[in-house]
């Protein structure tokens, strides 16, 4: 098993930032992807950013640009930094695990994000 617990978010204008932060704990496999997803009200869940433990990121294009993941192995913690918010990013954001060997599947409770115009 592996918990996450998730920080950061919150309300930001227009043209601002915010950083979000997400702690893993439990069962780490040395091998995994961690990451940020995010869900609008009335839409799916979307990737915003993933990271392997080796360093290798993959962004989704609407971000690109303005946000960066990064990840501290030692802490099993994953930073998102948001930078340029536009309303858009307003949604709640998921932090995410997966274990590189068995591809299971770890969520943190979301957190929320409101970009005000």
């Amino acid at each position: 098993q592996v918990q996450l617990v998730e920080s950061g978010g919150g309300l930001a204008q227009a043209g601002g930032s915010l950083r979000l932060s997400c702690a893993a704990s439990g069962w780490i496999s040395s091998w995994n992807t961690m990451g940020w997803y995010r869900q609008a009200p009335g839409k799916q869940r979307e990737l915003v950013a993933i990271i392997t433990s080796r360093g290798s990121t993959n962004y989704a294009d609407s971000v690109k640009g303005r946000f960066t993941i990064s990840r501290d192995n030692a802490k099993n913690t994953v930073y998102l930094q948001m930078n340029t918010l536009k309303p858009e990013d307003t949604a709640v954001y998921y932090c995410n695990y997966r274990n590189t060997f068995d591809s299971s599947d770890y969520w943190g409770q979301g957190t929320q994000v409101t970009v005000s115009s």
